[in-house]
């Protein structure tokens, strides 16, 4: 492998996030990267990919703000052990303190909004979109939504 080559993570919540994301599991064997996700019950691993967890997060519970806080400093040293250069994220909550970490140190923001979302914006699709330097939609209807946004269509 070449040392010009970036570094990528691949960050995406639990369940169908998760599955989104591991439809480019071919660009994850092209080039040096991890998969950061969100620690679950039923964990999420897959074989042959390095993958860091964060607890996961409920944007109803009271505690939210101090579990993001918390993601926060754990992705900080997920970030300064693996010092990626591009992060490609499916969302959601969890995700959040990595892709503004990214963005806080120079590095690149690839956001991909999720395939379940045709006609409405996600929460953190609305906050990163700001801060993407690509940003991918599924559905010509979510234009309307993210009028910057790249259209390429389904990734499954």
């Amino acid at each position: 492998m070449s040392t010009s080559s970036p570094k990528l993570c691949f960050a995406a919540s639990s369940g169908g996030h998760y599955e989104q994301l591991m439809m480019l599991k071919p660009l994850m064997e092209r080039y040096d990267s991890f998969v950061l996700t969100e620690r679950t019950q039923y964990q999420a691993k897959d074989r042959g990919t390095r993958t860091y967890y964060v607890p996961q997060i409920n944007r109803k519970e009271r505690m939210v703000l101090l579990k993001l806080i918390g993601n926060g400093f754990r992705c900080l040293g997920i970030f300064l052990k693996e010092r990626p250069d591009v992060i490609i994220c499916t969302g959601v909550l969890a995700m959040l303190p990595m892709c503004l970490l990214m963005k806080l140190f120079g590095r690149k923001l690839i956001y991909i909004e999720s395939f379940a979302k045709v006609t409405s914006a996600t929460e953190s699709g609305q906050l990163l979109y700001r801060f993407a330097d690509r940003f991918y939609v599924q559905w010509d209807s979510m234009k309307r939504s993210y009028p910057n946004a790249i259209c390429l269509g389904s990734i499954y």
